[in-house]
């Protein structure tokens, strides 16, 4: 979801700024603009010092630019905190059995379940990524099956051959997890 809202902001600013920063290129090497363009030739400016100044001496003015503004600081905040954070579980604290913990990085375990993944029979190439807390993982991984593969064999081998190792290894109570199974692309099989 925030992949996808990112890429339609993204798409959406850049698309104005194109527009923007195009219209204001062609005015400027002499290109006539439509009628209804907000300037006209290549020596007019886009706010006059009428428009500009405009409301500048009524009461409301000034804490609506505020609060517009602020509205907009936050919104970018935000987004740059929704951003910048971390999909990725870091570690993991696993529990060491003498009072403890052990730190196991999070990218170790995903590379661990890829492998073990990936060598399951039916399974072309697998991706891990653990999410949630570090001491309530959880998993999400992709499967991409060969075209002999069965999508529900590949499942419960996941589960017992893997998953269910990998949570009594690292001492969960449970680690649930999220597969997406894909098939291989092939050619059609040609039988003589």
């Amino acid at each position: 979801m925030l992949t996808t809202v990112n890429r339609v902001l993204l798409a959406l600013l850049g698309l104005v700024l194109l527009v923007g920063g195009g219209s204001v290129l062609l005015v400027g090497l002499g290109v006539r603009p439509p009628a209804w363009w907000v300037y006209e030739d290549r020596h007019d400016v886009l706010l006059s010092a009428a428009r500009r100044t405009r409301w500048r001496d009524e009461g409301w003015w000034w804490p609506v630019v505020i609060a517009v503004l602020a509205v907009l600081v936050l919104l970018a905040l935000w987004w740059l905190a929704s951003v910048l954070r971390r999909r990725r579980l870091a570690e993991l604290l696993v529990d060491s059995r003498d009072g403890e913990g052990a730190l196991v990085r999070g990218h170790a375990l995903e590379t661990a379940l890829a492998a073990e993944a990936g060598a399951l029979d039916g399974v072309e190439h697998a991706e891990a990524k653990l999410t949630g807390r570090r001491t309530a993982p959880s998993a999400r991984l992709r499967l991409v099956l060969q075209p002999h593969g069965v999508p529900r064999d590949a499942v419960r081998h996941l589960a017992d051959e893997v998953l269910a190792p990998a949570r009594s290894a690292a001492g969960l109570a449970r680690l649930p997890a999220a597969v997406r199974l894909r098939a291989v692309r092939h050619g059609a099989q040609r039988v003589n």
